[in-house]
């Protein structure tokens, strides 16, 4: 390092700070002395300083390369603030028209610029490097390095290329920089920069001021909304899994009264720019955010960050719950987790290569663990980035409401015996069927009923035997194929296991597999409704059905009942505020429902909730009406479902929450192409004899070996449109 440089006097007079916090300093030295570094150190723990001081003391240019256009344009501005010349940091990305990119590289080229910013894919552009092969580089800088990893959080390809360029450019200390990165993505790192022999600087990843909570996501908008009322004025991060949730539930939060914005990478850069700055000077309280694209919002008064869909990885809740009260102050977390969530992102990543899958399925495996698991959240947290915490943190759900355990050492052992002995052929559904003796068309074509198994745990339920099986699987004693997706095969740990069974803990009362629905109306929850209305709601649905020869679900479904149950609607206005419930079906079936809950509300003398319902989203009819109009033309539904981004899945249930309203849709065209007509008959004929129209009951009375899912839930649309609605 040169001497006589005063690193406190240079701290307070280009960064306003008295004392460096944690091993900045000697960070900050190792880089002055031509060395390469490693930096591990939590979100707010200051890794940005380690490098833009080095880069005002060093001779020439830094290249800082960072994934993320918001912190790059964050930073940039923020160096300007310390400085008088606008040209000492500068960023070099997509968002830069023809004319601000040549600025930037006069400003670098005449000596101006101590920090350039350079995203990866900017840096693979052969004249950007033939550029920077003329200008003096000082050092490099990896910030997020942890996206070099395939086992980091964040992959990104780009990344891997970063060595040999550098090499190309011209070989300077490099320093790389993470905020999450386990041991094995440390030494990914560090092989892959080519600096095994850098010095490392690795800080404690305990938040103390943190606070971890994990929430069964049963009506997650409207907790949301609650718990953002109950914390009017604090600024928080909401993150949700794709663009379109994320628009939608930052619509659905400003209908409800809440200064909110959304911000995903689909966005131009100008709206994102905007909704960002916005956030940073506190003109909006909520930011709504897609997980894969990292904000990088260097704001230290984050009061809350919610995840409304489980992260994809540790390293990914740690970097996001990490920007939650980065000045010390209140800083909580909060996710809403439903194990459907993870099957969801297992599926999507069917398509990608093997090697790819497996890492994806573990690092869903180590979220799913976090998620149930009943040990403090710190404590797991810690330990998954190496560092040990020797008591319980008493700042987390589990510490402050721990959970009751119960030994099922024996009904793990009965679950993995008839998972071997069905010769691991197998779903978790089909074993639970066959746990409770559940004689399925699948049970009895494939004569499971002959194992001794057969009902042997029919004093539990299909989701007690579910919930051991997934624990079983976190625990890898199991695991699912890939090739064969779904199906169950025992881990060498799980044969051990059946040989030699020891104590296997159990976790109480966790119930995760009721998940949001995708429409923004709270969905109906017994435990709040009001149990006589809704016997008497029962009733009468039961007496018009049977006046109009229908099943009761095609009526009303049982959420629709329970939203009447908790809001007590008196009229047909009101009625269609409750799920499941649009104008056709109020107008159709609603007058003596409205008149029931009208009378019982006088008799009772009941205060009736009404500030307690969410209101929904009315653009979404933008859509339906597209939908609607488009079958009328009888478009593919194929075509439809290109034409708005969605899978067919996706489409089906934006079909399916149409047609629950009282909406007719005639997509008998489509199901004419896709579906014989015995099978046609077969399906509406069970619905005709159906009690309810659960599409699992349908696939085991019906054989799921010889009707494919979608063909069922089309069939279900028809057969409301022609009788329910």
């Amino acid at each position: 390092m040169k001497k006589n440089i005063d690193l406190h006097k240079i701290l307070k007079k280009n960064f306003g700070f008295d004392k460096f916090k944690g091993t900045q300093e000697v960070i900050i030295k190792n880089v002055l002395d031509g060395n390469d570094t490693f930096v591990l150190m939590p979100t707010g723990g200051g890794k940005s300083l380690c490098y833009q001081m080095p880069s005002l003391i060093l001779e020439g240019t830094a290249i800082v390369i960072s994934p993320l256009i918001a912190l790059m344009k964050n930073q940039v501005d923020a160096m300007r603030g310390y400085n008088e010349n606008d040209s000492i940091a500068h960023f070099l990305n997509s968002s830069l028209n023809k004319t601000e990119i040549k600025q930037v590289k006069t400003d670098v080229s005449a000596g101006k610029t101590k920090l350039l910013y350079v995203a990866p894919e900017s840096l693979t552009k052969e004249e950007n490097v033939e550029f920077l092969k003329t200008i003096n580089v000082s050092f490099y800088a990896i910030d997020e390095a942890h996206c070099i990893s395939e086992w980091g959080h964040d992959f990104r390809p780009e990344y891997r290329k970063i060595r040999p360029i550098i090499e190309n450019i011209s070989r300077k200390p490099i320093i790389g920089l993470t905020a999450t990165a386990t041991p094995k993505v440390q030494h990914d790192i560090l092989k892959n920069l080519d600096i095994l022999n850098a010095n490392v600087y690795k800080s404690s990843f305990n938040r103390p001021n943190l606070y971890y909570e994990i929430r069964p996501k049963n009506n997650a908008t409207k907790d949301i909304i609650r718990y953002i009322k109950d914390n009017s004025g604090k600024s928080g991060i909401i993150y949700c899994l794709s663009r379109k949730k994320v628009e939608e539930l930052a619509e659905t939060l400003q209908v409800n009264g809440i200064n909110a914005l959304a911000y995903h990478a689909g966005m131009d850069s100008a709206t994102r720019s905007k909704n960002q700055d916005m956030f940073l000077m506190e003109d909006v309280e909520v930011i709504v955010a897609t997980i894969a694209f990292g904000m990088g919002i260097d704001k230290p008064d984050v009061r809350f960050v919610i995840h409304y869909d489980i992260p994809k990885s540790i390293e990914g809740y740690y970097q996001e719950t990490g920007r939650a009260g980065r000045d010390g102050g209140e800083g909580n977390c909060i996710t809403y987790y439903s194990y459907k969530d993870i099957q969801k992102l297992e599926k999507f990543m069917q398509g990608k290569p093997v090697a790819e899958q497996e890492i994806g399925k573990q690092l869903l495996l180590e979220t799913a663990t976090f998620a149930e698991s009943s040990v403090c959240r710190r404590i797991t947290l810690l330990d998954y980035f190496g560092e040990v915490l020797s008591e319980e943190c008493n700042n987390c759900d589990n510490c402050l409401h721990p959970k009751k355990k119960f030994e099922g050492k024996e009904f793990v052992v009965t679950a993995l015996q008839t998972i071997y002995d069905s010769k691991e052929r197998y779903k978790a559904n089909d074993i639970a069927d066959v746990l409770v003796g559940n004689n399925t068309s699948l049970v009895k074509t494939f004569k499971l009923d002959k194992l001794q198994q057969f009902g042997i745990g029919k004093d539990k339920d299909k989701k007690f035997w579910n919930a051991v099986i997934r624990q079983a699987l976190i625990a890898k004693l199991l695991d699912k194929e890939i090739e064969n997706y779904g199906i169950l095969k025992i881990k060498d740990k799980g044969r051990e296991f059946l040989e030699k069974p020891y104590s296997f803990m159990l976790v109480e009362d966790h119930d995760y597999d009721n998940s949001d629905s995708e429409d923004n109306r709270p969905q109906g929850n017994s435990g709040g409704a009001d149990p006589t209305l809704f016997a008497m709601l029962k009733d009468l649905r039961k007496d018009v059905a049977k006046k109009r020869d229908v099943p009761p679900f095609v009526v009303f479904q049982d959420p629709s009942l329970e939203d009447m149950s908790i809001h007590y609607p008196i009229t047909i206005d009101e009625l269609k505020n409750m799920v499941g419930v649009g104008s056709g079906k109020a107008i159709k079936y609603g007058k003596e429902f409205v008149e029931l809950i009208a009378k019982y509300v006088k008799e009772n003398e009941i205060d009736r909730p009404q500030d307690l319902v969410v209101k929904s989203v009315v653009n979404k009819s933008g859509n339906k009406v597209y939908y609607i109009q488009s079958i009328d033309r009888k478009i593919s539904l194929d075509q439809i479902a290109d034409a708005k981004g969605l899978d067919f899945d996706q489409l089906l249930t934006e079909l399916e929450i149409i047609v629950n309203s009282g909406t007719k849709l005639n997509i008998g065209y489509y199901i004419d192409e896709t579906i014989d007509e015995d099978k046609q008959e077969e399906i509406y004929d069970y619905f005709l004899e159906a009690e309810t129209d659960d599409i699992d009951d349908a696939l085991d009375e019906l054989g799921e070996d010889e009707y494919e899912e979608d063909e069922i839930r089309l069939m279900r649309i028809k057969f409301l449109t022609d009788l329910a609605n």
